[in-house]
């Protein structure tokens, strides 16, 4: 895969050269139909924990604790096999992680595409 994995919000307009999508949430987006939204896959696990979600609550000053928490949910042999499940199923597609959160800058989906191209930078064949 020579293109980075990059994130964007579910609420944005899909667009040809987001390539391989991949929602990325445990939950549904609120106000977007299953009819509307396109996506390639849904990776719930990838997802942070339940509990782990529910802590960070979406607000900034958990940012630190949470980004730590969720990486080591991330490094988990059963989470990396996920990751490469994900970058195989993109057969060598842009991969774009989709995500309904608010903050541009605090999300989990920013984690977890810096996780996936340090993955795809490691696992090169």
């Amino acid at each position: 895969m020579k293109h980075p994995v990059v994130t964007k919000r579910v609420y944005e307009t899909p667009e040809a050269q987001d390539g391989f999508r991949v929602f990325v949430d445990r939950l549904w987006p609120r106000g977007v139909s299953k009819e509307s939204f396109s996506y390639d896959l849904w990776c719930k696990d990838l997802a942070p924990s339940p509990d782990l979600r529910k802590w960070f609550g979406h607000k900034a000053e958990h940012w630190d604790g949470f980004r730590d928490r969720y990486r080591a949910e991330l490094h988990k042999l059963e989470q990396q096999d996920r990751i490469g499940e994900v970058v195989a199923a993109a057969d060598g597609q842009h991969i774009t992680l989709v995500y309904g959160a608010k903050d541009p800058q605090h999300n989990h989906a920013l984690i977890l595409a810096d996780e996936m191209n340090r993955y795809v930078h490691t696992h090169k064949t």
